[in-house]
């Protein structure tokens, strides 16, 4: 996969993960400004990525490049999504656990 589709499927399911905690937990039918502001900090940090051609997940990468606010923001709704992701994005779900499964 190339360095540029690999960002959007990335920033795309990022955004799936952001809309879905903001619309659970902040019920709200579009993103809230907190959600919109953390949605394009990620997609800021994806783009200057130097390490998008070898790392899987921001998660396994080696440097952490989130200011700590945004990381544990980010964090919370990993937490909150990932076991939910099955549920509303079952396609993205599976391939991230190949994804994962394949790169260990």
């Amino acid at each position: 996969m190339d360095i540029i589709k690999k960002k959007q499927k990335e920033q795309r399911i990022v955004s799936e993960m952001i809309s879905l905690y903001c619309r659970k937990n902040h019920h709200s039918k579009g993103l809230c400004p907190e959600c919109q502001e953390l949605l394009n900090y990620s997609h800021q940090r994806s783009e200057r990525c130097p390490f998008m051609a070898e790392k899987t997940f921001c998660a396994n990468c080696k440097v952490h490049c989130y200011e700590p606010e945004k990381r544990e923001q980010i964090r919370k709704v990993m937490r909150y999504c990932g076991p939910r992701m099955l549920l509303y994005h079952p396609l993205l779900a599976i391939w991230h656990v190949i994804t994962v499964k394949l790169n260990k």
